[in-house]
Formats: C-alpha cells, sequence, structure tokens
C-alpha cells in the first residue's frame, strides 16, 4: 500500500483548508491537502458571489478554482482523494484513503466543512443555485423587493427569514407544526414584522419555476392533515432546516457540541487533541461564512507551524541517551 508523509495533513478543500494551505506552503511546510468528495466545498454549487472581499461579484466555481490554483502555485501538494478513517491516537497522525493511499502527518488541519440540510425534493434540487438556497446572508441581497418563502421553524429559519426583510418585499415562513421551535425573542420579532407571513401545519411539496433560463416561479405546499394543496408565487426559496458538519471522520476522537461541531480553545482553532486543529464551518455553528472560514484557515495554519516548532524544540532539549 502506498504510503505519503508530510508535515501537515490539510484535510477539506474550501476556503478553510486552500487558505491554510497557502500559509502552511509559505511557511515552507510543504503540506498535503486532501481535497475530499467536494472539491472546492459548498460554493461549487453557489452561483453569484457578491460579499467576498475584493470581488464585486464572482462566480463560486471560479472562486474556488482560484484559491486552488493559488495553493498549487506557492507549493501545496493537492491530492484527488476522499479520507475513510483517521487514527489521532498518537503521532503522527495516520489516515487513509478511499484511494488505498495511507497518509501520516506531524499535524492535522481539519477543514471538512458542514452541508445544509436539504428536504430531498427532486424541484428543490432542480433549482439549487437559481432561485433555492440555504443561505440568506449569502444570497438575501439579489431578492431586493421580491417575494420569498422561507422553510422551517427553528432558529435558523426564523433569524433567515427576519434577514430576508432587510431587502424582500414580503417573506412567507412555512412550518409544518403549528408552533415555532424558536427562541420566544425570535418568534416575537417574526410575528410583529409587517413584511412577515406565517404559513402553518404545511409542508413544501414542490418547488417549480421557468427552465430556460432556469428561476423560481413559486411554490407548492401541502396541508400535512388534509393534504391539500396551496400554491405560493415567490421569486426564491430558503431551506432552513439546520446544518450537518461533515465531523462523522473524528466524532469520537474530538469534544464535539451543538450536533457534532468540533470544539475548539477559544480565540483558537486548537482542539482537543494537540497537533490537530480544526476551521471553516466544522467548527462554527453561527457564521458559516466564507471569509470567516478563510480567516480560520490562516489561523490554524500558523497555529500548526507554532506547534510543530515548539515540538520541534521539546525533542532537541530532551535528554539524549548515551552509549557505552
Amino acid at each position: 500500500m502506498a504510503h505519503k508523509h508530510t508535515k501537515i495533513l490539510i484535510i477539506g478543500s474550501g476556503p478553510a483548508g486552500y487558505t491554510a494551505a497557502v500559509y502552511a506552503s509559505r511557511a515552507m511546510l510543504q503540506p498535503v491537502l486532501v481535497q475530499g468528495i467536494q472539491p472546492g466545498g459548498q460554493l461549487t454549487i453557489t452561483t453569484e458571489v457578491e460579499n467576498w472581499p475584493g470581488d464585486s461579484m464572482v462566480q463560486g466555481p471560479e472562486l474556488m478554482a482560484r484559491m486552488e490554483t493559488h495553493a498549487r502555485e506557492v507549493g501545496t501538494e493537492i491530492v484527488s482523494d476522499y479520507i475513510q478513517s483517521i487514527d489521532l491516537s498518537h503521532r503522527p497522525f495516520t489516515a487513509t484513503g478511499d484511494s488505498g493511499l495511507t497518509y501520516s502527518a506531524d499535524a492535522v488541519i481539519l477543514a471538512t466543512g458542514a452541508q445544509a440540510r436539504w428536504l430531498g425534493l427532486p424541484s428543490e434540487e432542480a433549482f439549487k443555485g437559481f432561485g433555492v438556497s440555504a443561505c440568506a446572508t449569502c444570497d438575501g441581497f439579489f431578492y431586493r423587493g421580491k417575494q420569498v418563502v422561507v422553510i422551517g421553524g427553528g432558529n435558523t429559519a426564523v433569524e433567515e427569514a427576519l434577514f430576508l426583510t432587510n431587502f424582500a418585499a414580503k417573506v412567507t415562513l412555512i412550518h409544518r407544526r403549528d408552533t415555532l421551535r424558536a427562541e420566544k425573542i425570535l418568534q416575537h420579532r417574526l410575528f410583529n414584522h409587517p413584511k412577515v407571513e406565517v404559513l402553518w401545519n404545511h409542508e413544501l411539496s414542490e418547488v417549480f419555476g421557468s427552465r430556460n433560463p432556469p428561476g423560481v416561479q413559486g411554490v407548492r405546499a401541502k396541508d400535512v392533515s388534509s393534504g391539500a394543496i396551496t400554491e405560493l408565487p415567490c421569486d426564491g426559496v430558503f431551506i432552513a432546516i439546520g446544518h450537518a458538519p461533515a465531523s462523522e471522520l473524528v466524532r469520537d476522537q474530538l469534544e464535539t457540541h451543538h450536533g457534532g461541531y468540533v470544539v475548539t480553545r477559544p480565540g483558537s482553532t486548537e482542539t482537543s487533541v494537540p497537533g490537530v486543529f480544526a476551521a471553516g464551518d466544522l467548527t462554527d455553528h453561527v457564521y458559516r461564512q466564507a471569509v470567516t472560514s478563510a480567516g480560520m484557515g490562516c489561523m490554524a495554519a500558523l497555529e500548526a507551524e507554532r506547534f510543530l516548532a515548539s515540538v520541534s524544540e521539546d525533542e532537541e532539549d530532551a535528554p539524549r541517551s548515551r552509549v557505552a
């Protein structure tokens, strides 16, 4: 079985992973980055990005391609592989890829991200990036003066709905129950907002719209009791039923919270295992933005560099056994 050793193994290829790779490469640490099952991360399924500093508008896939090129040009070895398992019980840490290749590393940066939870409807999939979104902060700007629908009943859904009132003419929240799970203060703001309506006891059954060019024109929602269908015209649909961090790889080895997000020391990317760092949406259940993920990738690389330097110093200072 082929084997590869590196000082820093970076797992994941979103903004956090590629930024960590750039910084680690500039520190002459010759990192290896394993791209994972979705090279480029969530931004590869996003169309226009208008909140990346320096670009008034850039396509998500183009932005990630540029990050990958940057990481390669400064010396990162990028591997098209998917890490199936990793052992963080001792250093060097070891990992096994889907390709059969094994990796060992003196430090690991985890940047596997998170995925929005989706309903799994064929019509939802058909309009992703063309009117169906899971991030109001990312895409709300495109719906100035338009009508949008938000699906969900927790804090995420209510927060997204309230945020969208800054742009949309009307926001309809569709929830399958007759009460919300969101915090009471958020519910109070929602119910008292003149732009918001709530459609209770309904679930999204279909998104419909034009195909050429693709665009959402409305939704059909089903009454959970009677099965009756209500048709609502809208220009955008925001699925807000939560996110799932991609932490299955390390969930039994690192401390996690909030449903699987990796815990890091406050103000740091250090995890519960020395030498293992986590950055981006894998650890961030609050902001979930490309720019904050990139910032954490930078932090992780700098902290990994310091960790490796301290380990090296400790090894040099350790007493050497004498040969008689």
